[in-house]
């Protein structure tokens, strides 16, 4: 799209807003969703006759995971933890003496690192955790190999446990890889898109320092951003997606573009009409999330939880065509890999992020419990990614996902 009178202008400023909010997500994603339950997609059938049955396993998964219910957020932290070691703990005491919006600041420093590092790592890859003698793979791999080195210093130009814009764009691939302890033998996929991310971060940094501040800029001045968008010790989960869609875009490699706009996490349909857009930002919502504990450690209570939407990633749209929610027309789509922008990896993420609301809505209906109580958030925890990697395990060897995607380290 060329840009080209104000009033052009003014139409792509407001398609960008639009296409950035929970609301386009999940009215564009509803469009898709409807269009398959029409019959109309070459690739997938829905079957809502299924629902209860996944709600019944997802609850089963819940109690499993957590007995009382009593379920965290889903988010980065979560991964920080694995294997019941209190690594926190550490960072905690590293950060001992800061302030409190200190504390807070370098948390963001980290999970916003951390989070960007933690596409799909395939199933050849792991890290050995040398302090407890742990092998882990995946995103939990991933997470404590980069809390690692963060705590390392390795991604602060003085060698403390936070990020800046200077050191991030210094970054090189070696760093990276005897980081996460890539090798011939334990491949990675994708290193050079998450280098390229952290680059472009540093980047992104210099560009907005009302974001991100304009000495020695750092994601985690972005904690000072919102405690000021904060009204009456309130701040709104929107908020804090807005703030990380506005200040982070750039960084996203080849996408579509608006008016010079990167777009990040937004992929074109047929079936969509008018500019044809259906937009996930599930790397983005994923972030929000893990922002939101901070935040909340500083005292703010969050709002509008529920309007941030399910996350449309291989674990949760996985669930969903192992358990008959989805089924494919045809068998190929099971034999192939896909391109993130293909029409199949388009439908089955669109798909997804309506199915969680219903399968939320059902869990709550079954467990007599309001969305206050378990918001989507916790439903993802306990829920719904937990119990897509168990059925993934059960039905194939690495617990691979059911459809191969050609990922290149920057959207799941």
């Amino acid at each position: 799209m060329e840009i080209g009178t104000a009033e052009a202008q003014r139409a792509q400023r407001e398609l960008v807003a639009y296409l950035r909010s929970p609301k386009a997500i999940r009215e564009r994603c509803g469009q898709l969703f409807s269009w398959v339950c029409e019959g109309k997609s070459n690739h997938f059938v829905c079957d809502l006759a299924q629902l209860e049955r996944v709600a019944d396993y997802v609850i089963e998964v819940m109690r499993g995971e957590y007995p009382n219910l009593d379920i965290p957020f889903h988010s980065r932290w979560r991964h920080f933890e694995v294997g019941d070691v209190p690594r926190l703990g550490k960072l905690d005491n590293q950060l001992a003496g800061l302030s409190s919006v200190e504390k807070a600041a370098a948390k963001f420093d980290l999970a916003i690192v951390s989070v960007l590092l933690d596409a799909g790592a395939g199933d050849r890859w792991h890290y050995d955790e040398q302090e407890t003698g742990l092998r882990l793979g995946r995103s939990e791999g991933l997470a404590v190999a980069s809390f690692q080195m963060f705590c390392q210093g390795n991604f602060a130009s003085d060698g403390l446990p936070q990020a800046d814009a200077l050191r991030l764009q210094e970054l090189t691939e070696a760093e990276l890889a005897t980081g996460f302890q890539v090798s011939s033998e334990n491949p990675l996929v994708g290193i050079a898109g998450r280098l390229n991310l952290l680059q472009k971060l540093g980047q992104v940094l210099l560009a907005s320092p009302h974001l991100f501040g304009d000495n020695n800029p750092r994601p985690g001045n972005l904690v000072h951003y919102l405690l000021d968008k904060s009204e009456n010790g309130e701040l709104a989960a929107t908020t804090v997606l807005s703030a990380v869609l506005e200040g982070l875009s750039d960084i996203w490699p080849g996408r579509l573009e608006i008016g010079g706009v990167n777009l990040g996490d937004v992929w074109q349909h047929s079936a969509i009409g008018d500019d044809g857009l259906v937009p996930f930002h599930k790397l983005s919502q994923w972030l929000t999330y893990s922002l939101l504990e901070p935040l909340q450690e500083l005292g703010l209570k969050i709002t509008g939880l529920n309007q941030l939407t399910g996350l449309p990633e291989y674990r949760n749209g996985g669930l969903c065509l192992d358990l008959g929610l989805i089924s494919v027309k045809n068998p190929d789509i099971l034999n192939s890999s896909h391109s993130v922008a293909s029409a199949v990896i388009v439908e089955w993420r669109a798909l997804t992020v309506i199915l969680l609301d219903r399968i939320a809505a059902t869990v709550r209906e079954k467990l007599s419990m309001s969305t206050e109580e378990l918001p989507l958030v916790k439903i993802l925890q306990g829920g719904t990614w937990t119990a897509g990697r168990k059925i993934a395990a059960q039905l194939r060897t690495g617990g691979i996902p059911p459809i191969q995607i050609e990922s290149d380290g920057t959207v799941f």
